[in-house]
């Protein structure tokens, strides 16, 4: 599909560096934050102590090819092919660790903009969850790192970074709100999962510690996305006799894939819905990003025969609320036009999830799932819908 516009990418990666949580850390935080590790040609990373594998390989050298694994991850492996050997790896390139580089690369793929998510980073704060001052000075260093290898604001606008924040300290989580917005940042990133607390314990996004936080992002206009990552929810694998230990490349248990899958994502919205969080910040805008669609109709399923059940425990229909309140990424082999029906076309976000092998090798074939949409709608997904996220004029 030829388009006549610059497509923004809600979903890019970079890899980081091994010092990308090390170079701004006070060094008498190394043994509780993250530490590297290197024995040989390997290098490991530590988090709070121990070694940490959520990245088998830090160094991300070599790394597999963008989108090599498509067709696994559709669920389209033709017979008599074995999914393993479609794996490809190949040595680290420059536009994944460094800006200029990259840059090169958005204008080459026609793209006005990609938005900037971690690799690594997505597994920090499970790992550090038992530590709350070390999560917060950890993520407060890594943003340090994020700006100043890839920046929060540049003239040319091709990258749009997301600093990770976590609320597990509330106070300090509006003091790191505030930091990175003083550097530009333009939507931040939070991790669908429990907020971490004192002595092993969690909280909802909705307790009422969290509500500066969010009245902070509505004063300021700015939005947070929910991306994929280490949720902890492999406990309930460990239940069912799977691993506790979340790995994002290697070996995994098949059973965990199933019973895991995208219920985080599932839970947070719930969280922030049933707890209060869109009702008392209406203008709240929240993305989830790279966790795929499914959870959003079987959602709406539960909140709406809870709303039936129990009226008076919601302030409005939850299917208004999340149509909204929530911008989604669906996953480009699901039914993207049956998600537009349930929550609106204006709520549909393009995410290629490049470079990483499960995403699109090209991000804008993005384009190829889009033939149930006419070229007004394709434009919303595209682009139009993320400028409305960031609250920025087409």
């Amino acid at each position: 599909m030829d388009l006549d516009y610059e497509p923004i990418d809600a979903d890019n990666h970079y890899y980081e560096p091994l010092d990308a949580f090390t170079r701004h850390l006070d060094p008498a935080l190394a043994e509780r934050g993250v530490q590297v590790l290197t024995k040989g040609k390997r290098s490991y990373m530590l988090m709070g102590g121990r070694i940490n594998r959520f990245i088998p390989n830090p160094t991300f050298d070599p790394i597999i090819v963008p989108g090599c694994i498509d067709l696994m991850f559709r669920g389209q492996v033709p017979d008599g092919v074995d999914p393993r050997s479609l794996m490809q790896v190949e040595p680290l390139r420059a536009e994944y660790q460094d800006r200029a580089a990259r840059v090169e690369v958005v204008e080459r793929q026609h793209l006005g903009s990609a938005w900037m998510f971690p690799t690594m980073g997505c597994g920090v704060e499970e790992a550090l969850k038992h530590d709350v001052g070390a999560t917060m000075a950890t993520l407060s260093a890594f943003n340090s790192w994020l700006d100043e290898d890839w920046g929060f604001a540049r003239p040319d606008g091709r990258i749009v970074s997301a600093p990770m924040l976590s609320l597990a300290d509330p106070e300090a989580a509006v003091a790191e709100l505030d930091r990175v917005l003083a550097m530009g940042a333009r939507i931040v990133h939070l991790r669908p999962a429990p907020v971490p607390g004192e002595h092993g314990t969690s909280r909802s996004f909705g307790h009422p510690a969290h509500d500066p936080f969010w009245a902070r992002l509505v004063e300021t206009g700015t939005p947070v996305a929910f991306h994929l990552g280490d949720s902890g929810y492999n406990a309930f694998s460990a239940m069912w006799g799977g691993t506790a230990e979340f790995m994002a490349y290697g070996r995994t248990n098949i059973l965990s894939k199933i019973l895991v899958s995208d219920r985080a994502i599932h839970d947070t919205m719930a969280s922030m819905l049933v707890d209060g969080v869109f009702h008392r910040f209406p203008e709240l805008r929240v993305a989830s990003i790279e966790n795929g669609s499914d959870w959003v109709a079987l959602l709406v399923k539960r909140l709406k025969k809870q709303a039936n059940q129990t009226p008076w425990s919601f302030e409005e229909d939850p299917l208004d609320t999340i149509r909204r309140c929530v911008w989604v990424t669906p996953y480009y082999e699901e039914d993207i036009r049956a998600l537009a029906e349930l929550i609106g076309v204006e709520r549909i976000l393009f995410g290629s999830d490049w470079p990483h092998g499960e995403g699109l090798a090209e991000p804008t074939d993005f384009t190829k799932e889009l033939h149930a949409f006419d070229a007004g709608e394709v434009r919303r997904i595209m682009r139009d819908n993320a400028l409305d996220l960031l609250g920025t004029a087409r």
